[in-house]
């Protein structure tokens, strides 16, 4: 089991690895001046020189990314000479001098993300402010999806061929064909707007308003509604397609027409065998859906002015803002990859078999 959790582990750092080095070499590439970002098109050039020379990147190519992988380090290297780009600010990185010699520093610090060329603030503390609402609508929409698809799945396994089993298979492709971002539209429409005297829903807004006479924030739980059923349509047909074959599959097996045989119920048979047995695949399924949500949630809260991840992503694009866009990437594939490898051990723990 060690060597297996290892496996993984050492899986998941090349994949992030791989990926932070393709977001480096990306934006790296595109067009733009970083320096009069941050500045503003009127600044001289005395001023723009030393926010390159701050930046490293009035270095080579290889150089910034070097620089990049320090900062991203949680063990970094940095030299005592001010001149270098590597040159260690406190303020700036934070953390704990492990080793200090005359000519470099070798800091052990929380990953740095850089500071925003627009607010000047450090992107980790703006992506971290809005992760918990990506993560609350992610949340919302998987336990929507799982309880529902679960249900609707199951139920049509038990009438197979019949008209609700067809109507539910429809429903589940419907859920598949239709992008996000149109169901988004539609509903926003439909149920925040058309009927919103009858369903009491807003067709945009935040988990946290602020108070119309100023006195701070709240919670406004009902702007998830929409957001959530929205981003959870798809994973809702695919854990109803999912329950449906897998509980398919176990009705068929022979141990549930022994328990039939020996005159066990219909319901008991279904809760004491067949569900529990049926739920292995789903269960996996619904684990690895959980970081794909908060990756695909981009387009659902810019519909619905959901201030998450997503939002400030589209945000940090219109402005040109290339830290925070790497940033995000960078947040949204290490949550991806740790989930992953988490399912991945729990399923070597439910099954052996898949740790060989």
């Amino acid at each position: 089991m060690v060597a297996f959790v290892i496996r993984r582990l050492i899986y998941g750092f090349f994949v992030l690895f791989g990926v932070l080095t393709l977001v480096f070499f990306i934006f790296n590439i595109l067009p733009g001046d970083p320096a009069r970002m941050m500045l503003g098109q009127r600044a001289d050039q005395e001023a723009i020189d030393e926010i390159n020379r701050e930046l490293g990147l009035d270095k080579s190519l290889l150089y910034q990314y070097s620089l990049y992988l320090n900062d991203l380090s949680p063990i970094s290297y940095h030299s005592t000479n001010p001149e270098y780009g590597s040159f260690y600010e406190n303020e700036k990185f934070g953390g704990q001098i492990m080793v200090a010699a005359e000519n470099f520093q070798v800091v052990l610090k929380a990953p740095y993300l850089r500071k925003s060329y627009q607010s000047k603030k450090k992107v980790s503390s703006i992506l971290f402010e809005s992760l918990p609402e990506t993560s609350v609508l992610a949340l919302a929409s998987i336990l929507f999806a799982s309880a529902l698809g679960i249900l609707l799945g199951v139920l049509s396994a038990l009438y197979r061929d019949s008209w609700v089993d067809k109507m539910l298979l429809l429903l589940a492709t419907s859920g598949m064909a239709l992008p996000s971002f149109f169901v988004g539209v539609l509903f926003a429409w439909l149920f925040g707007y058309v009927l919103s005297d009858w369903t009491g829903l807003n067709m945009s807004g935040s988990l946290y308003e602020v108070d119309d006479l100023g006195r701070g924030e709240y919670i406004q739980w009902s702007n998830l509604v929409l957001p959530a059923f929205t981003l959870g349509i798809r994973p809702l047909s695919v854990v109803l397609q999912l329950s449906r074959n897998s509980m398919l599959e176990v009705l068929s097996m022979d141990y549930v027409r022994t328990a039939r045989a020996k005159g066990l119920t219909s319901r008991a048979t279904l809760f004491t065998h067949a569900l529990k047995n049926a739920m292995n695949p789903v269960v996996t399924a619904i684990s690895g859906m959980f970081a794909s949500l908060m990756a695909g949630a981009v387009f659902v809260e810019i519909i619905f002015s959901w201030k998450g991840i997503g939002w400030e992503i589209v945000n940090a694009l219109e402005k040109y803002d290339l830290p925070i866009v790497m940033g995000a990437v960078l947040i949204i594939a290490v949550i991806f990859v740790v989930i992953n490898i988490l399912v991945d051990i729990l399923y070597g723990v439910l099954d052996p078999r898949v740790r060989v």
